[in-house]
């Protein structure tokens, strides 16, 4: 069964606050089948320390317009998570997402389609 039509898009509110911020290579994963602890993995790329907080604030406010706030925030100066239960948002510096690579420890799960993915290409081509 795949992810909730309102996880869904919360984290489609999540990846353009994400954007707005200036973080890259967003990936949305759906993780419903394959574990009971989230829908939904949003992974984000900061370009700097600064850029991780700066993103998860951006995150946090976004979805709090929508009435919706994290159970806990945890982090450290290259990883922020905001644990939202059915969302969880990782926001990563370059070097420790390719450390961890969640991208490929979660690969057999579908990839949510991301509406800030398609506007940013269309409007390069």
């Amino acid at each position: 069964m795949p992810a909730s039509q309102s996880c869904v898009e919360r984290t489609q509110i999540a990846a353009r606050a994400a954007a707005e911020k200036f973080g890259t290579e967003l990936v949305a994963l759906d993780l419903s089948d394959q574990t009971v602890l989230s829908e939904v993995f949003l992974i984000v790329t900061a370009a700097n320390t600064k850029m991780i907080d700066t993103i998860a604030d951006q995150v946090e406010e976004q979805l709090r317009l929508v009435g919706d706030k994290p159970l806990r925030r945890e982090g450290t100066d290259e990883w922020i998570l905001l644990d939202y239960s059915d969302l969880v948002v990782h926001i990563q510096s370059g070097e420790l997402r390719r450390y961890y690579m969640l991208d490929r420890l979660w690969n057999d799960c579908p990839k949510i389609e991301l509406d800030i993915v398609n506007e940013e290409a269309a409007t390069r081509g």
